[in-house]
């Protein structure tokens, strides 16, 4: 058993409480979705809970973790570069459980994940596999040590629609505890039985956990028809409240009116009238009291807010934006695909699907390459990796105003706060933000822009399940043009109006 009792984590630098009274246990068959906006400490949970000296530079923390001894596997958001810069096989053996494996033990780790095992002796860098083949990889090393209890901080990233399935049999036939982050709502749907929710209310500044035994839908659905009772009746109370202070002032001001023009008149009657207005104050005060025990109005996190200029990202219907003909699709020295044609005009939508490392991301900075020196549309390029965007100490108002301009930092701030920045974070060096935050941070860069055709490298893979729904939204009603690669079931349904599957053969539609 794995067992968490009243976990209180506060940011080291401005004092932040991250989480407050977090209180859960797993057990084995337990599949627990760790779930909150961007940049609520979802990610520091899962360090933490693995090793605390992973969060001590930046995170303080009461409370107590009962592991009791439990052999943990902990699958990090991201690679570290000096890990990227190794070779395949020297990563490898840096698992412990690597060296002591036998053939066919890797070759059972290597097929679980759709992987050859000859992957574990490949001589290139780790940075030159996909980023679905690295998460594959580091899977496999996981499960080779037979770990107590699963910390998986997005183990669905850039994982290709195969792989999805097999991560989700994976989920709900693994006998140990799991706890994981995933932003794929459809993996959530299908394999949750726990979910701990982390909330950050009343403008970021207070901490709400909720952990519910229940699937994700389920919990979506039951915590929203929740806050719609509770919302009637509290409008309801307060609807009654306001009905009887009217009566109350109505009877106060007759007596107070009554007092002032007859008790010098008739004092009898004035003595009668004061003890009428000890009985209307008592009403008044029972009446205050009932407000103290009204039903609260519900909080919530609120979703991000963020739109595209409609006139400025309009596309004219019909105009070429792209014809691309590739004889050969190479990544160095490797044919990854041959006959490679992409056509698109205006104001398509496009998601290009297929298997981890046949090339996607290799295709999509091509095409990226070909679009943002063109002076005839406004190209925008978010790619898989953004971290190199957002290199040294700016923060996220320099990076959205360059300029300095009070105007252009008034602009900055007020968009940030519509994707929930905090003040504090807005100050942050963007380069430390969570994945959330910085993928929201280009994806205002995009809005400030005015582009007007998008090239889109899994535009969804760090935005929460919250905040996905609004970015998919988004971009369904954005009026120009979108090149995209994506994993994400729902993005491919909502948002693009074609789907093209690159193979060794080419581009075929979907």
């Amino acid at each position: 058993m794995f067992q968490v009792k009243n976990l209180t984590i506060t940011h080291k630098k401005d004092l932040t409480t991250l989480v407050d009274g977090l209180s859960f246990t797993l057990s084995p068959g337990d599949r627990a979705a760790l779930i909150g906006e961007e940049g609520n400490g979802k990610s520091t949970v899962l360090k933490l809970l693995y090793d605390p000296a992973l969060v001590e530079p930046y995170a303080e923390w009461t409370g107590e973790i009962v592991d009791k001894g439990l052999r943990k596997g902990y699958l990090a958001q991201e690679l570290r570069s000096e890990e990227l810069a190794l070779p395949v096989w020297e990563f490898c053996q840096r698992a412990p459980a690597f060296e002591a494996a036998d053939p066919k033990a890797l070759d059972r780790a290597a097929r679980q994940v759709g992987l050859s095992a000859d992957l574990f002796w490949d001589v290139r860098p780790i940075s030159t596999l996909s980023g679905g083949e690295r998460v594959k990889l580091r899977l496999a090393l996981l499960m080779l040590d037979g770990p107590d209890v699963l910390l998986l901080d997005e183990p669905s990233n850039d994982l290709d629609l195969a792989t999805l399935g097999w991560l989700e049999s994976f989920l709900l036939n693994c006998q140990v505890p799991v706890l994981y982050i995933s932003h794929d709502e459809v993996l959530l749907e299908r394999t949750a039985n726990v979910v701990v929710h982390l909330e950050r209310l009343r403008r970021r500044t207070v901490s709400r956990c909720t952990v519910s035994r229940m699937g994700y839908g389920q919990y979506v659905g039951e915590r929203s028809a929740g806050f719609e009772r509770q919302e009637q009746q509290a409008r309801k109370e307060r609807a009654e409240y306001d009905a009887k202070m009217e009566t109350f002032r109505r009877i106060h001001d007759s007596v107070e009116h009554q007092l002032v023009t007859v008790s010098r008149q008739n004092p009898g009657k004035g003595r009668l009238l004061k003890k009428k207005m000890h009985t209307v104050l008592a009403m008044g005060r029972r009446f205050e009291r009932e407000k103290e025990n009204m039903t609260a109005m519900p909080e919530w996190e609120e979703a991000i807010l963020t739109s595209f200029d409609q006139g400025r990202s309009a596309f004219p219907a019909g105009k070429t934006v792209l014809r691309l003909d590739l004889p050969k699709l190479t990544a160095g020295e490797q044919v990854l695909a041959r006959n490679v044609r992409l056509w698109v005009d205006g104001p398509e939508k496009i998601g290009l699907i297929g298997p981890n490392g046949v090339g996607k991301s290799t295709l999509l900075k091509r095409v990226a390459d070909e679009l943002l020196p063109r002076s005839d549309l406004r190209a925008a390029y978010m790619p898989q990796d953004y971290g190199d965007l957002l290199l040294g100490d700016r923060t996220p108002v320099e990076v959205l105003a360059p300029s300095g301009h009070k105007d252009d930092i008034t602009r900055a701030r007020t968009l940030l706060g519509n994707m929930k920045y905090k003040a504090e974070e807005m100050e942050h060096p963007a380069a430390g933000l969570s994945g959330g935050q910085r993928a929201k941070l280009l994806f205002l860069s995009m809005v400030l822009g005015g582009a007007n055709v998008l090239v889109l490298d899994e535009p969804t893979r760090n935005f929460s399940p919250l905040s996905a729904p609004v970015i998919r939204r988004v971009l369904a009603d954005f009026p120009g043009v979108i090149i995209s690669v994506s994993h994400d079931r729902l993005y491919l349904e909502q948002v693009c109006t074609r789907a093209m599957e690159l193979t060794e053969n080419g581009l075929i539609e979907r």
